[in-house]
Formats: C-alpha cells, structure tokens, sequence
C-alpha cells in the first residue's frame, strides 16, 4: 500500500498533539490590596501614608506602590473619574506635591509584583491641602503696635484662593479686620490673642499642649466664643471666621513667648465651609463614595 507524504504528515502531526503537554503556568496572584490609606494636610502637598500589609505578606514578590489620584466633590461626597498616577514608591509613604491649596483630591494606592501583576487599590482617602507657615512673630500691642494684629487670609482679588500676599499677613492692630490681636496683661505681662473681627470666635483646640501644628487635625464643630485666651507655648489654637455667609477655619501652635511678642506656626483652610485642618487618620470608606468628616 502506498502511503503518500500527505498522510504521513497527517499522522506525525497528529502524534505530536497527542505527545504535546501543556506546560502553560497560571498567571501569579496579585498582592494584596493596601488595606488602609490616611494622611496629613500640608501647604500646596498631601502626605500619605498607608498600611504595608502587601510588602509584609509577601515581600519577595514586592516590587512598588503606585499612588493615583483624582478630584474630589465634597457636596455629593465622591471621588471624581480622572484618575492620574501620582508617582511610585517603594515605602508605604508619599508626598503628593505641587497641589493647588483648598481644592480638595481624592487618592488611592495599589501594590505592583515583580512579575508586574497590579493588585486592586487601597479603600479611596480623601483630603484637602492648605496654607501654612512657622515661627511667626507678633509684637503685642502697646509694644509695637502696628505689627500686633494678625490676619490667616485676606483675598484680596476674591479668587477663592491664598495667592501669593494674601496669606499669613502681620498687621496693625487697630484694624478691625484682622483675626486677632495680641494683648498684654497689665497685673503680670502674660500675652493674650484677642480675636478682633467682628465674625472672628476662637477656641483652644484641647486643654493640653499640642506637639506640632499637624496635631491640630480637625476644626471642633462647637466651642468657640469671642473671648481673648492666653498664649502658652505648646498649645494650639483654633479660630472660625464668619465672612459671606461661610465659614474659615484657621489654626495656630504656640511656639514661644514673651513679655513683648508671640511666635507661633500657622495654618487656614481657604476651601469655604471646609473644616480640615490636618486630616485625622480615620479608616475610609473603599469605592467611589468616601464617608464625609
């Protein structure tokens, strides 16, 4: 019987199959997702901060952190849909920088293998950068009046915004538009903020010291009256200032005093209503909605 070459070929083909073993591996799991994300407000930046947990479990696959954010609507209290990548790291920190102060952003992280594999993202944080500054000296009034008043923010050209000149303004004290002016205390020379505006009320921020200006996380929600409190070094402070309708939340830290001026650290939040200091690190809520504060 002659065989011809097309069935010959038929048939090694065949044999091949039939010897042929599937040597395909599943592709690797992903690391775990981060399990939480929190941070700290600064001025024009974010500091992040989440849990390690994917690096811990399995730190030989470990390869990056990816970190990705989006805006942020604090009416509706959701994430936007532009996400953009941030940057990557290999810590389980990052400072999200060159941020527009008072406009809120939304963030997530993920954790990358080395095999490439992306795990699902960190439950979404949101958080809002703010003005600050440190070691700002006020003379008290009487000593030298026309540097013993303070304003947070004067928005000068009603932009929303803390441009350059309008934050952080050492003034006369005999304005009436000033936060607060510094007093001194005839019988024993303590100094005393004095809140001046007219919508200006002031609170201690808790009744021991605070041990930096980030410690002043979040706005109290009641407690504020228009009665001057004494400066003691350590201590912080926190004001709301009633302005169109909307409130301001500023807050300052006691650094050092004397019996002629205050030095102190400084922060406003210039999003309208907005009592975000410095973000507590509280759990967040994953998917696109984010728990209001």
């Amino acid at each position: 019987m002659r065989v011809t070459l097309r069935y010959v070929l038929a048939f090694t083909g065949l044999a091949a199959l039939g010897c042929h073993e599937n040597t395909t591996a599943p592709p690797p799991p992903p690391l775990e997702a981060p399990a939480s994300l929190s941070s700290i407000s600064l001025d024009s930046a974010i500091y992040l901060d989440w849990a390690d947990n994917a690096y811990q479990t399995d730190p030989a696959r470990f390869s990056n952190y990816t970190v990705y954010s989006a805006s942020y609507d604090l009416d509706l209290v959701r994430c936007g849909t532009d996400w953009v990548i941030e940057g990557t790291t290999v810590a389980h920190v990052f400072l999200a920088g060159q941020l527009r102060n008072g406009v809120p952003r939304c963030f997530a992280t993920s954790a990358t293998s080395v095999e490439g594999v992306e795990s699902d993202w960190s439950p979404y944080w949101q958080d809002t950068p703010r003005p600050d500054a440190r070691n700002v000296l006020v003379w008290a009034y009487g000593v030298n009046t026309p540097q013993s008043g303070f304003r947070f923010w004067q928005d000068g050209n009603a932009n929303g915004y803390g441009d350059p000149g309008e934050l952080g303004l050492v003034q006369d004290g005999n304005s009436t538009t000033i936060d607060f002016w510094v007093y001194v205390q005839p019988s024993d020379s303590t100094l005393w903020l004095a809140p001046e505006f007219a919508g200006d009320s002031m609170r201690l921020y808790q009744n021991t010291p605070v041990a930096d200006l980030t410690s002043i996380d979040f706005a109290p929600a009641s407690g504020y009256d228009r009665a001057m409190i004494q400066a003691v070094p350590g201590y912080g402070y926190v004001f709301q200032r009633l302005e169109s309708v909307q409130y301001h939340y500023m807050a300052l830290r006691v650094t050092a005093v004397t019996r002629q001026y205050v030095i102190f650290d400084w922060s406003v939040q210039t999003d309208q209503g907005n009592p975000e200091l410095v973000v507590p690190k509280r759990p967040a809520t994953s998917g696109q909605a984010v728990a209001s504060r």
